[in-house]
């Protein structure tokens, strides 16, 4: 399948209905994803990224069928990412002369994938392509998300090429922002932003700055993963600064596992004190052992604290909660605050032990955090609703 774009750019990627987890298991895909690729033909002939390599086959079968390969005089690759650029070693066998365009980070990440001698030609910001009557702009963007990230800008068409920034994984045989269900689209943006780019706010910040900084005027942002941004495409822009910018709601998300349902009983109880005091904030309860990591991440994202629950076992804490707080470390949350809670049997360690976790994730702990002894009665119950009275009003 190919579809026009605009005057002379065409996309001819490939949609995946069927994927369900990417970067190995690391990212789950409820909706599926596209990988985006595109054919701009002016007097010169330029092919922006490729597609992820199990379907190199099919992609440069179908590409064939909407251009002869043998006119394609540029190929660009934004990224050197397996998902983007997977189906260039069978593109290149075909046309194995032909430029590749990328920064000099990503020559070096194209030959450590595929130990494969190409014409690279190394190219960085402000550099220029001439197509003929337009041109391809060269524009540096490392870390969002990888340092060998670039975008390319084609003037006339006032099409900015945007690699990952401004994506989603979402599969749909419409393919234009403004065609698309806005509610799913959005819910896939923030989750991508939340889940791959929190870690790289404060340059996905600067980026954007530098490029608005240029005046480059923008019709349409061809993302490499989802739809493409046709209609007010600087409204996901002004999203991203805001995500970039510490972003919260008026939001507490409280994530815990269970043992013997000690911990659950607790985390319900505090939710109804957090409530109680406060009938303004949105409260989610997450047992991590039975809830989507990702899903758990983009609502962790949206909060302005979270409190996390374990039992002790074995002087430590359950591998869900401990599996989950190891990523919201590597993400690198700013501005929120946190606090712990957990049952015990005998030794009651878990407490302690993820109130050091959330520090060292860079939450502010705001208490010591609460613990219950074996299975939580009255007393117990009614200290869980305390606490979440008071963390209404310290969270």
């Amino acid at each position: 399948m190919a579809f026009k774009v605009k005057g002379n750019v065409r996309w001819v990627g490939k949609i995946d209905w069927e994927l369900r987890r990417f970067h190995g298991d690391e990212y789950s895909t409820h909706r599926g994803s596209t990988y985006n690729s595109y054919l701009v033909e002016e007097e010169k002939t330029a092919l922006i990224d490729t597609v992820w390599g199990p379907f190199a086959g099919e992609y440069v079968s179908a590409l064939e069928s909407v251009v002869d390969l043998e006119k394609i005089d540029y190929v660009i690759a934004n990224h050197g990412e397996s998902d983007h650029s997977g189906a260039l070693p069978e593109l290149m066998r075909r046309i194995p002369d032909r430029p590749i365009y990328c920064t000099a980070n990503g020559i070096k990440s194209l030959k450590g994938l595929y130990h494969q001698n190409w014409n690279f030609q190394a190219v960085k910001t402000g550099d220029r392509l001439s197509l003929g009557g337009k041109e391809l702009v060269f524009l540096e963007a490392p870390m969002l998300h990888w340092p060998d990230t670039m975008f390319c800008y084609l003037t006339g068409d006032n099409i900015l090429f945007s690699n990952d920034a401004f994506g989603q994984h979402y599969a749909s045989e419409y393919m234009f922002n403004d065609l698309v269900d806005q509610n799913e689209l959005m819910m896939e943006c923030i989750k991508y932003y939340a889940n791959i780019l929190t870690p790289f706010s404060v340059m996905v910040a600067r980026k954007i700055k530098e490029v608005l900084a240029l005046g480059l005027p923008v019709d349409i942002i061809c993302t490499s993963h989802g739809v493409i941004w046709r209609r007010e495409p600087t409204r996901i822009v002004e999203q991203y600064l805001k995500w970039a910018d510490d972003y919260q709601e008026n939001q507490i998300s409280i994530l815990y596992d269970t043992m013997w349902n000690g911990t659950r009983i607790m985390a319900e109880h505090i939710a109804r004190g957090i409530r109680q005091a406060d009938t303004q904030v949105n409260v989610k309860l997450f047992n991590v052992a039975h809830s989507d990591k990702n899903d758990v991440i983009t609502e962790v994202f949206k909060s302005k604290g979270i409190l996390v629950g374990s039992p002790t076992i074995n002087r430590g804490i359950l591998t869900a909660v401990a599996g989950i707080l190891e990523e919201i470390s590597g993400l690198k949350f700013k501005g929120k605050k946190a606090a712990a809670f957990g049952c015990y049997g005998w030794s009651g360690e878990s407490v302690k032990i993820l109130n050091q976790r959330l520090q060292e994730a860079g939450f502010q702990v705001v208490d010591d955090g609460l613990r219950a002894q074996w299975n939580p009665d009255g007393e117990a119950v009614k200290a869980c609703e305390d606490f979440g009275g008071k963390m209404a009003g310290l969270v």
